[in-house]
């Protein structure tokens, strides 16, 4: 086959193939203006002389800052909270700090804290630590944690915090 037989071939292809003609946009004979602006019209507002020279210069602008403020104000708000509940803390621990069950407590907390972090060194050191092991310890520290809290309110009714 000749290469002027095989284009024409493709050719006649193509134009079966082709996409359908874009439909052509209709001008209509009537060019109205009736949907432009009319500067003359009461809707157009102009803006005062000493608009450059305010502050606040929008609407949206004085919202913004107004809530800005609002923000502010509860963020103020809630540190005072946080310092009223921090200072109420550091009172009921210097009340309680000759508290014998709250003592034991503490050092309860840091033996077994200390024992559990050295065991769960060595057992990372060596590549025995898996992802069962620390949870059976947590288990185990939830198991001393519950039991502490009934033995702690066995002992706060003879020694109640201050």
């Amino acid at each position: 086959m000749s290469f002027k037989a095989l284009s024409c071939k493709v050719v006649l292809t193509c134009t079966h193939s082709r996409a359908p003609a874009q439909p052509q946009v209709e001008h209509a004979s009537d060019d109205s203006v009736h949907s432009l602006v009319d500067v003359d019209s009461p809707h157009i507002s102009s803006v005062p002389s000493d608009y450059e020279s305010q502050e606040i210069k929008t609407d949206t602008q004085a919202e913004r800052i107004e809530r800005e403020e609002e923000i502010k104000e509860e963020v103020k708000n809630v540190k005072e909270r946080a310092a009223a509940k921090k200072d109420a803390a550091k009172e009921k621990v210097k009340k309680n700090a000759d508290n014998p069950v709250v003592l034991s407590n503490a050092v309860g907390l840091a033996v077994v804290g200390g024992i559990v972090g050295f065991g769960a060194y060595r057992q990372y050191v060596r590549g025995e630590l898996t992802g069962k092991v620390v949870a059976a310890w947590a288990a185990v520290i939830g198991l001393f944690g519950v039991g502490d809290y009934y033995v702690s309110q066995y002992f706060f009714k003879r020694n109640p915090p201050k």
